[in-house]
């Protein structure tokens, strides 16, 4: 998948959180015990600062915003096993700045597991202040209400979206299609799909945004919604691609065929565990080796499987699937496996 264009970010503002490109692996075992597709991850699980995950190629730029704009404290949103909250909290820490984050309890689990361990555990230990709010709270709301209190008091707050999904933050996933770009090329490896998980819309909207600025196909880009149903967040999902591409050239537009997003393992809701997704958290785990994150991971790599299994993906084509981290999660998930 060459490309003859190149993506040249170096104008916006950035504090590197990367050492070095996330290498893509393939599945080796598991792809010959499925009998179909060559299947292949972008190990973006081992972005390692504050447990790691693929969170942290937005805030590269998130935070280097927030620097930029003189920020001396953070403020971002989540549900209470948020893995954005957490990465904001280490990165803050690590910045020197303050975080605060604002989590719902958006799942209904009320299990110590879920309330009192993972990503909750880390963002104590970071250092953040955690607001807990009830499900049905507006987040944003109360964390832009928070900022203003802070700023009468003298500190410069920058407030970041759910999941770090600006447009700012989402650069950091179109940077990642060019990565993916170069390493294919690199590897002789052309690949018909890449598979990733749809919670804020970021990711996707980045990556699709990157292979426009690139010239490439962006509809090789296939997401599983884990939040919302597929309509809304199909619609949600191409604004940011076009806020995105927009920031990056102004005369790049991004087509509404170029969100492809299923809904088919979604499940019940966010955050709710499915027998397809503890499924996929097993297979991949006793065959790789590796772990995915019963939230966001587990039910696209789900939906992954389920296109192997349905022909979908056929023996000869390349899948690369990628893995954005998130293990503290499966901590506050003991109960589900």
């Amino acid at each position: 998948m060459p490309s003859s264009r190149q993506l040249d970010l170096s104008h916006f503002p950035r504090r590197t959180l990367l050492e070095n490109p996330t290498p893509i692996q393939h599945l080796a075992r598991l792809s010959a015990h499925l009998g179909g597709a060559n299947l292949y991850v972008k190990r973006d699980d081992l972005i390692g600062l504050g447990g790691g995950g693929s969170k942290l190629r937005k805030l590269e730029f998130l935070l280097g915003e927030a620097c930029e704009l003189g920020a001396d404290t953070i403020i971002t949103v989540g549900a209470r096993q948020s893995n954005h909250a957490r990465l904001t909290a280490a990165v803050a820490a690590r910045a020197g700045l303050a975080c605060e984050l604002v989590l719902t309890r958006a799942v209904p689990r009320f299990d110590s597991d879920y309330t009192d361990n993972g990503n909750i555990l880390l963002d104590d230990l970071f250092g953040a202040r955690v607001h807990d709010l009830p499900g049905t709270a507006n987040a944003l709301e109360f964390a832009e209400q928070r900022a203003d209190e802070l700023r009468a008091q003298g500190r410069n707050v920058y407030v970041c979206p759910l999941g770090g999904s600006s447009a700012v933050g989402c650069l950091g996933y179109a940077d990642c299609a060019a990565e993916i770009v170069a390493q294919a090329d690199a590897q002789g490896i052309a690949f018909d799909r890449i598979v990733v998980p749809n919670g804020s819309g970021g990711m996707q909207a980045g990556l699709v945004a990157g292979f426009i600025a690139l010239g490439l196909d962006p509809s090789i880009v296939a997401a599983h919604t884990v939040l919302a149903q597929a309509e809304p967040m199909r619609t949600t999902t191409l604004d940011k691609a076009n806020q995105t591409a927009q920031l990056i050239d102004a005369n790049l537009h991004v087509e509404s065929s170029a969100i492809v997003i299923d809904e088919t393992q979604r499940g019940p809701g966010y955050g709710i565990p499915t027998d397809s997704m503890r499924e996929a958290v097993r297979l991949m785990a006793s065959m790789e080796g590796l772990l995915l994150d019963p939230v966001y991971g587990g039910k696209a790599f789900a939906g992954l499987l389920h296109s192997v299994r349905s022909g979908e993906y056929v023996a000869g084509q390349n899948i690369l699937f990628v893995m954005t981290g998130g293990l503290p999660g499966l901590f506050a998930y003991r109960s589900a496996f």
